[in-house]
């Protein structure tokens, strides 16, 4: 198996949708934009949000096993994919990429 390397690329707030269906929180989303993670045998890596996971993870268990080529070319580099989280108020966009050793 692969390990797979998640870095998060981008990170938005969607601050009229927060305002307007969302209940005030006082702690939301640890990640920041740069950050990155390493998947060893398809599992989610230490300190990894559990709802990001449950979005990316379908991706890099393919990666993992040595699959790739998603939706018949949409990455430049097949052993890649582009995934977003799915918070609708603040998603993180990371992009996942097989690491060769």
């Amino acid at each position: 198996m692969y390990k797979v390397k998640i870095t998060a690329v981008r990170k938005t707030e969607y601050k009229d949708l927060m305002e307007r269906y969302e209940n005030p929180i006082t702690h939301a989303c640890d990640i920041t934009v740069g950050q990155s993670f390493i998947s060893v045998d398809g599992n989610i890596p230490n300190g990894f949000c559990q709802s990001a996971w449950d979005s990316v993870s379908p991706f890099v268990k393919v990666l993992a096993e040595g699959g790739g080529n998603f939706f018949d070319g949409w990455m430049k580099d097949k052993y890649s994919a582009m995934i977003s989280c799915n918070d609708g108020f603040r998603p993180v966009s990371f992009y996942l990429e097989r690491i060769e050793e």
